[in-house]
């Protein structure tokens, strides 16, 4: 059976596209194996390409923020991902044709993980996983299961930061999913 590091390892020499030729770093996930939610974003910016890690810099910082607010962290109970593992040229959003050409990687980190709930960051990870007229604005928060698995849409960190007046929306959205937990024993 396959381990998130024998995916990783053959994520990191991917070339599958024309964003592995601009890329510093593949930015694969990190965060707990066991991990019974995963969040998902659309794809590594500036810092995360220089790192390598998903979520790091001020979204990232802000993100940590409210996952501890929550009772949740990369380091004990959730894993972090994206749907391209490569950075796009001055963070435009990525393709549908990038995402189609890298869906594989998370449906293989998916599959290895079994997460409980998946929460995505954004319109490009809510679009490309719970519905592609998936509106943050109008259904952040919102719970629907498919297959066992609870899926939910909120703001992107990065949204929150340049559109302050939208983080207690968000906030909210994160309490909901610690009532979920609790509610579901996860």
């Amino acid at each position: 059976m396959e381990t998130l590091s024998t995916l990783r390892e053959k994520c990191l020499d991917c070339t599958r596209c024309p964003l592995a030729a601009t890329r510093q770093k593949v930015v694969f996930g990190v965060g707990q194996e066991d991990a019974k939610i995963l969040f998902v974003g659309e794809g590594p910016g500036a810092n995360e390409d220089a790192t390598g890690e998903p979520f790091v810099g001020a979204a990232g910082n802000l993100l940590d923020r409210m996952l501890d607010a929550v009772g949740l962290s990369r380091e004990k109970n959730v894993y972090i991902a994206n749907i391209v593992k490569c950075r796009p040229p001055q963070n435009r959003d990525p393709s549908p044709e990038e995402q189609d050409t890298c869906i594989d990687w998370l449906r293989a980190q998916t599959a290895i993980l079994k997460p409980r709930v998946i929460v995505c960051l954004g319109r490009i990870a809510a679009c490309r996983i719970i519905s592609p007229d998936f509106r943050v604005t109008r259904q952040h928060g919102v719970f629907t299961e498919r297959n066992g698995v609870w899926l939910m849409g909120t703001f992107h960190p990065a949204a929150l930061l340049r559109n302050p007046a939208q983080k207690p929306e968000a906030f909210a959205d994160f309490l909901a999913l610690r009532d979920r937990l609790q509610e579901w024993n996860i």
